[in-house]
């Protein structure tokens, strides 16, 4: 086992999780189905996903918690074992049943990037590490320096960086005119009957004080 995730991480509050009861690390670990998480809608900034997938036989359904749960301005994380390296190919040899990592199914990217897609995500990054030739082998220093430099399709593990689309809001054009077009005929009796209007009520004055 190496290092946790976690342990450096600068992140106040933070939730392990676990599938049963035997394999959560801590009293405080979260035990749910991976397909429904006891977790409220976005409520977690960053959701780290480290080579569960791969174990799992609806994978999709965890991947569409794990963006239910991250919110708006937060970070989705994916580890998984890359199928086109050479690990990738020694499993196609090995017997169903096999230990792990290759005991489970492993994903490509461009798979992962349609679920995200599926789920309203976008991936903005993909790393990749872990260049060597069998699992049990070491990294080397030379073939891990040159495979992130030029970030190689060819690494052992892959990490998918994913972030939520962000929908503009609609843009509603308003109108401005008259409910109905008026017509060149009323516009012009109204300019010919309105002096007509003044002049008389102008008489009906004069013949008004001469009377008085």
């Amino acid at each position: 086992m190496g290092r946790s995730l976690l342990g450096p991480s600068a992140i106040p509050h933070r939730i392990r999780w676990a599938p049963s009861e035997a394999l959560a690390e801590s009293a405080s670990t979260l035990v749910c189905p991976p397909d429904r998480f006891a977790l409220p809608d976005r409520c977690l900034d960053t959701v780290v996903i480290h080579h569960w997938l791969e174990q799992l036989p609806d994978a999709h359904f965890t991947l569409q918690e794990a963006a239910r749960v991250t919110s708006d301005h937060g970070v989705l994380v994916l580890f998984g074992f890359n199928p086109l390296s050479v690990g990738g190919l020694v499993k196609r040899w090995r017997k169903p049943g096999a230990t792990f990592p290759f005991a489970g199914r492993w994903m490509s990217v461009n798979r992962l990037r349609d679920w995200l897609a599926f789920v309203d995500f976008e991936v903005e990054r993909v790393d990749y590490c872990c260049f060597r030739g069998r699992m049990n082998a070491p990294c080397g220093e030379h073939w891990e320096a040159l495979g992130r430099r030029h970030n190689l399709p060819l690494g052992q593990s892959y990490m998918i960086k994913a972030r939520r689309r962000e929908r503009g809001a609609p843009i509603e054009r308003i109108r401005f005119g008259l409910p109905a077009k008026v017509s060149p005929s009323s516009l012009g009796a109204t300019r010919r009957h309105a002096p007509v209007k003044s002049v008389e009520s102008s008489s009906r004055l004069v013949k008004e004080n001469q009377r008085d």
